[in-house]
């Protein structure tokens, strides 16, 4: 038997959602949080952008982060396409929760990663850290958004436990 039919065709679906979540929870991050509002870089703690010269290498981290989110994405597509023509693709809004709990989940990992174990940057990088930012962040992006991915998830008359 292939590999592929030997995962379950519910395991194939919540991969799709979770993996697109990540990819374009990762998009929104840098576009929302790098480029619109410019409150940090992907290594703005260790290499303020106070010189042209740290600026430009502060682009060049967040143009590998995006390089990453987008193969993410790609790859997040690619399973989704595989489900619908096979026929396993969720209902939209088991789906649509699926995505926001990968988003939450990419929230959850770059957090507790780049914003408190290696103090690459801070939601809100300012001259004086403020930690609120990072703990509201985790809180918001990562545990509500993700309860409220949780129960989107569910299929409909799913027991609770």
């Amino acid at each position: 038997m292939p590999a592929a039919a030997s995962v379950s065709p519910r395991r194939r679906r919540v991969s799709a959602g979770l993996v697109l979540g990540v990819g374009l929870g990762g998009f929104m991050d840098g576009i929302a949080l790098h480029q619109i509002a410019h409150w940090h870089n992907m290594g703005s703690a260790v290499l303020p952008p106070h010189t042209m010269e740290a600026m430009r290498q502060n682009m060049r981290w967040d143009g590998l982060f995006h390089l990453g989110t987008w193969l993410i994405t790609l790859a997040g597509v690619w399973l989704l396409w595989r489900d619908a023509r096979e026929g396993t693709a969720p209902p939209a809004r088991v789906f649509a929760g699926q995505m926001l709990l990968g988003w939450a989940a990419f929230n959850l990992v770059e957090g507790i990663i780049d914003h408190h174990l290696l103090q690459l940057h801070h939601v809100r990088d300012l001259p004086v850290h403020v930690p609120l930012y990072d703990w509201a962040f985790l809180l918001v992006g990562g545990v509500l958004l993700g309860a409220v991915g949780w129960m989107m998830s569910r299929p409909r008359g799913a027991p609770s436990r």
